[in-house]
């Protein structure tokens, strides 16, 4: 018998009760292991245990609200059916016998998950994709932006002749309820499907959150909204031509024609289908084309571009922005151009670049009066004889529509 025995025996050399299961602490531990290993593979289905065995989901460090926000708006939603959130805990769903009690409690608590879930993605506003400026006279692109309200599957529905695509603020719903009542809501011309979209950046500042909310009831109701994840401001009026391209590349491709118009215009939607009824099917863009336009040396001028940034005294043949018309596969062919040509901020100065790098020159419309970038007083005569004029702020855009659709003679 050694020290340690005889230290527990008692007089008569019986080991006292107390002492008779466990000779140590580390014996009675060992057996505490033993005894929740033997439960748990009794109670625990093994082959189930192999199937969801996933060593990353066994700990998942809660680091702040906004990583958990941002993988819920990156598409990773059932994550929040596992787990739930608390400013200072994370409680974990335990591993536990399949009863069907146990079933509607998961059930019920998905439920919940995923109607906060929801509530989440769409009350919380995206951030801009953080700019990273080249340079005062050049833009972010190319970049990856991507579309945070979207229509993807209009066009392959609706199958479009032309498309019109109107870039405006994201506050800015008063230009989008005008052209809805008027211009924009002409969807089928001469037998021919329009299509109205509007494109959007991202808001900054106050407000944003609600704006976001606003303009996610407004996409519920019209369906025409696009918004990409750039900030939307002037100088990346560039970026917001080369995602609409993008977009109409990718979502798009069926219609035949585009325009890009200004959301301060006017549009004679039947005299531009007219037109087009007789237009080249590709390589195809008129508008207002600039011959020969000078580049602006003045450090004082909106449109100002150092000789570093371009050097020729002037820029190729281009299409003013105020609206411009292009055969759907230049789409593609200008987003591949991007790639080669420096990306400066005066968008359809850009696009002529784009074109040049193509070979492809821009085309005069076959009257000079369809484009009008200084505005034309409304007259029923005046507006049937062009496609396209901008209008001065003061004018009732809705009264001149009713009275432009009126029957009769114009002239």
């Amino acid at each position: 018998m050694t020290v340690g025995q005889s230290q527990v025996m008692m007089d008569d050399g019986k080991v006292p009760e107390s002492r008779r299961w466990c000779f140590s602490r580390r014996h009675c531990l060992f057996f505490l292991l033993v005894l929740t290993a033997v439960l748990f593979f009794y109670f625990t289905d093994i082959n189930q245990m192999a199937t969801d065995w996933n060593p990353v989901k066994l700990w998942i460090p809660f680091k702040d609200h906004r990583q958990t926000f941002g993988s819920l708006n990156n598409g990773t939603l059932s994550d929040l059916s596992k787990f739930i959130t608390h400013p200072s805990m994370t409680v974990f769903l335990q591993t536990e016998n399949i009863t069907a009690t146990n079933m509607a409690n998961r059930t019920a608590m998905t439920t919940i998950a995923s109607v906060v879930t929801q509530q989440l993605v769409q009350t919380i506003p995206p951030s801009p994709v953080p700019y990273k400026s080249p340079g005062l006279y050049l833009v972010e692109y190319p970049y990856p932006y991507s579309f945070v309200i979207n229509e993807p599957m209009t066009c392959e529905q609706q199958k479009p002749f032309l498309v019109l695509m109107v870039p405006v603020a994201p506050h800015n719903r008063a230009h989008r309820h005008i052209i809805r009542n008027t211009w924009g809501g002409e969807s089928l011309v001469l037998g021919k499907v329009v299509k109205l979209f509007f494109l959007l950046g991202l808001q900054t500042g106050e407000g944003v959150q609600q704006l976001q909310e606003q303009l996610l009831q407004e996409s519920k109701e019209h369906h025409d909204l696009l918004q990409s994840d750039f900030l939307d401001c002037y100088k990346n009026l560039t970026i917001k031509t080369m995602v609409m391209l993008e977009w109409l590349d990718s979502h798009c491709s069926i219609a035949s024609y585009a325009m890009k118009i200004d959301s301060d215009t006017f549009l004679n939607v039947p005299k531009l289908v007219g037109m087009l009824s007789s237009a080249p099917k590709t390589n195809y863009m008129t508008g207002l084309v600039a011959v020969n336009a000078a580049v602006l040396r003045d450090p004082q001028s909106k449109w100002f571009v150092p000789v570093d940034i371009y050097s020729p005294q002037m820029y190729p043949h281009y299409a003013l922005g105020l609206g411009y018309v292009l055969s759907l596969d230049l789409a593609k062919k200008l987003v591949l151009a991007s790639k080669h040509v420096k990306a400066i901020y005066i968008e359809d100065v850009y696009l002529g670049l784009c074109m040049q790098h193509l070979g492809i020159p821009p085309v005069v419309p076959p009257n000079w009066e369809y484009f009008q970038v200084f505005p034309v007083k409304y007259s029923r005569c005046a507006y049937s004889r062009l496609i396209a004029t901008t209008t001065d702020k003061y004018t009732d855009r809705v009264k001149d529509w009713k009275d432009f659709k009126n029957p009769g003679p114009y002239c």
